[in-house]
């Protein structure tokens, strides 16, 4: 197993594998999203592959203080091997070699599966409501 920064040549599986794992939105186009991470100076997606294959992706990227997570994603046949483990622990790594303190993430109220998942790596409620606005 590699852990790496994906390029733009992983575009289709990134974006299959974010959709596969359910976490893409209609209003929301996942390359988009995956080109601007990459486009980024401050943010990139690490990629898990197997034998070539992708099987595991997480967004990450900071604003100089605070680091953020997203899509973070593993194929439903890696579930359950502590790839998802690898995975933050490489953006944890991510951010502290670009001097972040903190690690923020969100997850839909919806998404109850995963809770459990996040309280055994550490994290916790942050007591805080997040506020949106779309800018498009």
């Amino acid at each position: 197993m590699q852990i790496k920064d994906v390029s733009p040549a992983d575009l289709e599986a990134v974006t299959a594998l974010w959709e596969e794992a359910g976490l893409t939105r209609p209003w929301n186009p996942p390359a988009t999203d995956l080109r601007r991470a990459l486009d980024g100076t401050t943010s990139t997606v690490l990629g898990a592959f197997l034998d070539g294959r992708l099987v595991g992706t997480v967004m990450v990227g900071h604003d100089g203080h605070r680091g953020w997570v997203y899509y973070l994603a593993v194929a439903m046949a890696e579930r359950g091997t502590g790839l998802g483990r690898r995975l933050m622990q490489a953006a944890e790594a991510w951010l502290v070699e670009r001097g972040a303190v903190k690690l923020q993430l969100m997850v839909r109220e919806t998404n109850t599966a995963v809770t459990g998942f996040y309280d055994r790596l550490g994290f916790m409620d942050a007591d805080v409501r997040v506020l949106s606005k779309r800018l498009d």
